[in-house]
């Protein structure tokens, strides 16, 4: 075991014991440290064979029985439900300590079903299947009766058969039971077949009927074409049936205990007692279906190289599980992760380098969203390039390329993450590619996803790099496709300016601003301009001033376009001129178009630019919903640079009420605090806040939650129109609607479901109600039901 996975299990399992390390005494302490190291590190850096070492182990165990059991047993619970890459092992040590004390495998096997009991409850559900898979290898071991296995197995596919409860509840349990018999499932076909075969035929039925709404929106891919891209119930479930086909016979898990096979044989099993999974309660979050990612098979990989597991194999699961959870581990520390997953077990017999990738890849095209942040998996992959540059580089262009020819049906949410890595890795390698090779892109429609791939990679990289550089990189073939220089534009001093409205005011609050004027100053000189939107007739007052906004903000953003370093000084030393002008939506929207105008050429100024004003309350969400959807930015509407200015709204918005949900909580939870315990100090009853306090809390965090609806209210609205328009259009010319812009469209909508499901899913009730009702066209209302179906 490496160092970081010690490291792992050291940093979960400290937290638990420090208190207790504090009572025990220096000798006990000395004893639980060597028991630790003893089990943590069997069979490690030793020229003995793992098996001489686990009975070398369970010998010097069985003495420390009488003084350390409970010790011995947390220390075994923890390696059970937290290193399933070792469970074999711990589960055959296990065994040996049964064979020799039949009352500690009694309590072992007692402690490990508290510990599944206890995950159930507080929803891990990846330790509780860890627990569960480690009781079924006891079997295996001769610890627990392959029977009351069983009625653990049909306890869960019992609960897995409620009605009204959620499909992914279900979904869990019947995974949960599937998962264990690559493990387990030789020996109940060889000791209970028969309840076996009627556990299968209950999966089979189970599957049969379930719902797969989900799914379309869950495919990198939509069509299959070379590889089926499959439901992970569905593909576990074929993988199982092949090996139930097999006799049970696979080539990957290490079996320690059929070398002890005499010793174990011998022991007395345990019956396990009844284990039921819990009832289902509103606030449980179960894991969320997948799609199972598929780029090779074996005719990709080398002739003269080993074979890649087929996709139906039970081998390509279980390895494919190993490579996840090496990243699960050490995916902080990408030197670490990238030396583990190339020393991954037996990898000569498989073509490791693409199964590494493969993985890799399914992780960050993950739907609704990648475990980790996107820049982790680009890490890592730039670390397997330095430690394999032999092989590595290589099978990541193939991957590219094989992604590149498939790009076409290929999900939006993947395509920009696509995007993300591809110009990301460039450049930390040189911005060194074949462009040639992609020529045929350049004929097709600008929109058409392959050279649309290709501008927004340059798009991207120029984020990391500088104009020349990407114009270098392109050469004259690709110069189409490279963006324009990033330089800001104040129309006031273009040609023909003079003719504006403003123009001359602009000048003279451009020649303040660098006199270091003050905001009042800035806001005497605007007086001088007339209100557009005041008529002669009109008594009313307009709510704003478009003028005195455009030609405030524009001419301010071109003082601070230097970097962005200057814009953020000048907004900050100007915040009260934009409190003073943008009060209203409209003239916050109206801010926006000038904070465009400027910087149109320029995507990623616009971007941290629209943050910091949403940082800084100079515009609210909602505006910047309502500018994205305008008329006006048609131009851009299938941009990136749009919906990355309307995802990180959405997520300003949702980290605001999630902070005041927090302050709230735990306002109210120090409020009903005992105030008449003595231990309180004075310091206590002083932070304690009082009954207004809280309520003020609350009452801002039920309008954020209000200001959250109606930007998802916005959104969704917005969306329906301009699809629902298009339809119509569509069907009035005789024409497919599967346009390009549709493609996109429909894509982002998707997006924002999948990237925000959480938070779209507290308000899904009321988009249900107003805006995505029984109606509206199928084709749209599609993306919602398949978002429900997530949860459902």
């Amino acid at each position: 075991m490496s160092k970081s996975v010690r490291r792992k299990y050291d940093d979960d399992y400290d937290d638990d014991r420090s208190a207790k390390r504090r009572r025990l005494s220096g000798d006990a302490v000395e004893i639980e440290d060597r028991l630790e190291s003893l089990i943590i590190r069997v069979g490690e850096r030793s020229t003995a064979s793992l098996e001489s070492n686990l009975e070398g182990l369970s010998s010097v165990l069985e003495n420390d029985l009488v003084k350390a059991k409970d010790k011995i047993q947390r220390i075994l619970v923890d390696c059970a439900s937290k290193m399933p890459e070792r469970s074999s092992v711990y589960s055959t040590l296990v065994g040996l300590l049964n064979a020799k004390n039949y009352n500690f495998g009694g309590e072992f096997a007692e402690s490990l079903v508290r510990c599944l009991k206890d995950s159930l409850k507080i929803c891990e559900w990846d330790k509780a299947r860890n627990c569960l898979r480690f009781l079924s290898d006891l079997v295996n071991c001769h610890v627990v009766s392959a029977s009351s296995l069983m009625a653990v197995y049909d306890n869960f596919l019992d609960a897995a058969l409620e009605q009204g409860v959620p499909q992914v509840r279900t979904d869990w349990l019947v995974y949960a039971v599937l998962t264990c018999l690559p493990w387990v499932g030789r020996e109940l076909f060889e000791k209970r077949e028969t309840e076996l075969d009627r556990l299968l035929a209950t999966v089979s039925s189970y599957l049969d009927r379930r719902s797969k709404k989900h799914v379309p929106a869950l495919r990198v891919w939509s069509g299959d074409d070379p590889h089926p891209q499959e439901e992970h119930l569905d593909c576990l479930w074929a993988q199982i049936s092949k090996l139930r086909a097999d006799n049970w016979q696979e080539k990957h898990i290490l079996r320690p205990y059929l070398a002890f096979d005499s010793i174990l044989s011998e022991a007395l099993q345990h019956k396990l007692p009844e284990i039921k999974a819990p009832p289902h309660h509103a606030s449980n979050v179960y894991p969320q279906p997948r799609v199972v990612f598929r780029m090779f098979d074996y005719t990709d990989c080398p002739e003269n190289g080993p074979i890649l597991p087929g996709s139906h194999s039970i081998e390509r699961y279980l390895i494919e599980e190993h490579l996840h959870h090496i990243l699960e581990v050490h995916h902080n520390d990408r030197k670490e992760c990238s030396a583990q997953l190339l020393n991954f077990p037996h990898k000569t017999k498989i073509p490791l380098d693409y199964m590494i990738v493969e993985v890799i890849f399914s992780e960050l095209f993950q739907m609704p969203a990648p475990r980790y942040l996107e820049i982790n998996y680009g890490c890592i992959l730039i670390e397997l390039c330095k430690l394999q540059p032999s092989t590595i580089p290589q099978v990541l262009a193939q991957a590219t390329e094989i992604m590149f020819d498939r790009i076409d049906t290929m999900n939006v949410s993947a395509f920009q993450r696509f995007v993300g890595w591809f110009s990301y890795h460039l450049s930390n390698f040189h911005f060194r590619w074949q462009w040639s090779d992609w020529a045929d892109c350049l004929a097709l429609d600008p929109e058409h996803p392959k050279p649309k791939f290709v501008r927004e990679t340059f798009e991207k990289c120029l984020r990391l790099s500088y104009h020349q550089r990407i114009q270098e990189m392109a050469g004259q073939e690709f110069a189409a496709l490279v963006p324009v220089e990033t330089k800001p534009r104040l129309r006031y001093r273009e040609e023909g300016a003079g003719s504006l409205p403003g123009t001359m005011i602009a000048h003279q609050l451009m020649s303040a601003i660098k006199e270091r004027c003050s905001p009042e100053e800035a806001i005497r000189l605007l007086k001088e301009l007339h209100n557009p939107l005041k008529t002669a007739d009109d008594d009313a007052e307009p709510t704003h001033n478009p003028l005195k906004i455009e030609v405030f903000t524009e001419t301010l953003l071109f003082v601070g376009s230097k970097s962005f370093s200057h814009a953020f000084a000048a907004i900050a030393k100007f915040h009260y001129v934009f409190k003073v002008l943008a009060e209203t939506e409209e003239a916050q929207i109206c801010v926006l178009r000038s904070l465009y105008n400027v910087w149109r050429d320029h995507p990623q100024m616009m971007c941290v630019l629209v943050d910091k004003m949403l940082k800084t309350q100079i515009v609210e969400c909602s505006a910047v919903a309502n500018w994205i959807f305008s008329r006006e930015m048609n131009a851009d509407f299938l941009k990136s640079y749009v919906w990355e200015i309307l995802n990180l709204t959405i997520r300003k918005m949702s980290q605001h009420v999630h902070k005041l949900t927090v302050e709230a909580a735990e306002a109210r939870a120090r409020l009903h605090h005992d105030s008449g315990d003595d231990s309180d100090s004075d310091d206590d009853r002083r932070d304690r806040p009082s009954d207004e306090q809280v309520e003020r809390m609350e009452e801002r965090l039920e309008q954020a939650q209000s200001d959250q609806k109606t930007l998802f209210l916005i959104i969704f609205q917005r969306f329906i129109m301009i699809l629902s328009e298009h339809l119509v259009r569509s069907d009035t010319d005789g024409k497919d609607f599967r346009t390009h812009w549709w493609k996109w469209t429909f894509g982002r909508l998707q997006q924002i479901f999948m990237q925000h499901n959480e938070q779209v899913h507290k308000y899904s009730q009321t988009l249900e109600t107003l805006l995505f009702t029984q109606d509206l066209d199928p084709h749209v209302l599609d993306a919602f039901h398949q978002f429900l179906a997530l949860r459902d």
